[in-house]
């Protein structure tokens, strides 16, 4: 049901997040201010034919701590993460869904990719074993709506339900829109973020084979360094980040605790490329200030901006232009911070991971670091929180989000007064 329409204020009351750097929110945030890398060799599968080696594996996650044995059987690996973490980010919201509010509960989770992994090994059922050993759930297991689909049965939100697959940036798509469905008056209540899992042989020769994959493979924990000279492509990551978004009275009225509050959802094309940015980053920069516009907010008001920051070549580069463009002289009083260098680039996970670091942030006045960035790039020339954590008041925080085919995401969130 459609309640008032206007002027719905929108805040953050629970946060999850698995990635390899922890599966719980406090272990995560430490390790992240601590400057420690999650980042090893691939010791999954084999890996001598892929030039790219490494990655920010999850080693740690077991699926029947979260849910039946039977259950997790029956979906992908990214599936089980986004239930997982849902799971926690409700426990930390105190939320309790039954009768009385679950149609007024959704779910949007992103993923770029999907099941990959499952497709993959039914794939080498159907050549080795025939068509009639392929399994009967492949699809409910590979197709990327899976993650929303299983949290929402597993929760019992009877909401709106979808889920985004723009790619790198489907995660802050997701929580955008679940964003505003509730400024909107669709829901009460959003379950929002994004799950991926394709660390797999497939997702490791694609990625590498197109020369996007850092190939340091002899310093793993060193080979993701976003905005620094020696860059040389990104390092894949896995995992899931959820935020519980809240219409405020909602949360007042249950006296939820309030991490923040999101002001803006920008957004912009690039119409350029199936996988570059415009050079001279003007479209990032107008997604940047749709944000700010949208939530009234001056640009000389942003404190923090967690970054796009994949540690290629090119995008580092345009994304420092395009701060440059939006902020003018401000850009430089901004502390800007890369989670890829710590946690790896998690595709359509990303963006939610990083709106939970973002939301951390303003809770404890405390910014990131970017780590590896020992000699920075000529054309990066911003504050880019190298290597060491610092304190400072966080206000506002923005979180930018750049998918293949030119889809380009900034989340605002504020302290909420």
């Amino acid at each position: 049901m459609i309640k008032e329409t206007k002027n719905k204020r929108v805040v953050v009351t629970g946060l999850g997040v698995m990635s390899a750097l922890g599966l719980e929110i406090e272990k995560f945030w430490s390790n992240l201010i601590s400057g420690k890398s999650g980042v090893s060799r691939i010791d999954r599968f084999d890996v001598e034919k892929i030039a790219s080696k490494i990655a920010a594996q999850i080693k740690d996650f077991e699926s029947e701590n979260y849910m039946d044995l039977k259950l997790a059987k029956r979906m992908d690996r990214f599936a089980q993460f986004g239930v997982a973490t849902a799971q926690n980010a409700l426990v930390d919201s105190g939320l309790k869904i039954d009768s009385s509010n679950e149609n007024e509960i959704g779910v949007y989770i992103g993923s770029g990719v999907g099941g990959l992994a499952t497709l993959e090994q039914q794939y080498e059922r159907l050549l080795h074993k025939g068509a009639d050993k392929v399994s009967p759930f492949i699809i409910p297991m590979m197709i990327s709506n899976m993650a929303a689909a299983q949290v929402s049965i597993m929760s019992g939100a009877r909401g709106p339900v979808s889920t985004t697959t723009t790619a790198c940036a489907a995660g802050s798509n997701s929580i955008g829109d679940a964003f505003e469905m509730i400024k909107r008056g669709i829901a009460d209540v959003m379950i929002a973020g994004g799950a991926e899992a394709a660390i797999t042989p497939l997702g490791m020769a694609g990625f590498s084979n197109m020369q996007a994959l850092s190939r340091r493979n002899d310093e793993p924990e060193k080979a993701s360094r976003p905005f620094d000279r020696d860059r040389d492509g990104f390092v894949m990551g896995e995992g899931s980040g959820i935020l519980i978004l809240e219409e405020l009275n909602h949360a007042l009225r249950r006296d939820a605790r309030i991490y923040c509050e999101i002001f803006g959802y920008g957004l912009s094309g690039e119409a350029y490329h199936i996988t570059a940015l415009e050079e001279s980053g003007v479209n990032v920069a107008r997604c940047m200030k749709n944000c700010l516009d949208e939530g009234g907010i001056g640009l000389e008001e942003v404190d923090h901006i967690n970054a796009h920051g994949t540690s290629t070549l090119p995008n580092d580069v345009i994304e420092t232009a395009a701060i440059k463009r939006c902020f003018g002289g401000h850009a430089y009083n901004i502390n800007i911070n890369s989670t890829k260098s710590m946690v790896g680039h998690c595709l359509g996970a990303s963006g939610a991971i990083e709106a939970v670091a973002s939301v951390l942030a303003i809770r404890d006045n405390i910014i990131p670091p970017t780590i590896n960035l020992d000699n920075p790039d000529e054309k990066c020339d911003l504050n880019y929180t190298a290597k060491v954590s610092q304190r400072r008041e966080v206000n506002v925080a923005l979180s930018n989000s750049m998918g293949f085919g030119g889809h380009n995401v900034t989340l605002g969130f504020k302290r909420y007064m």
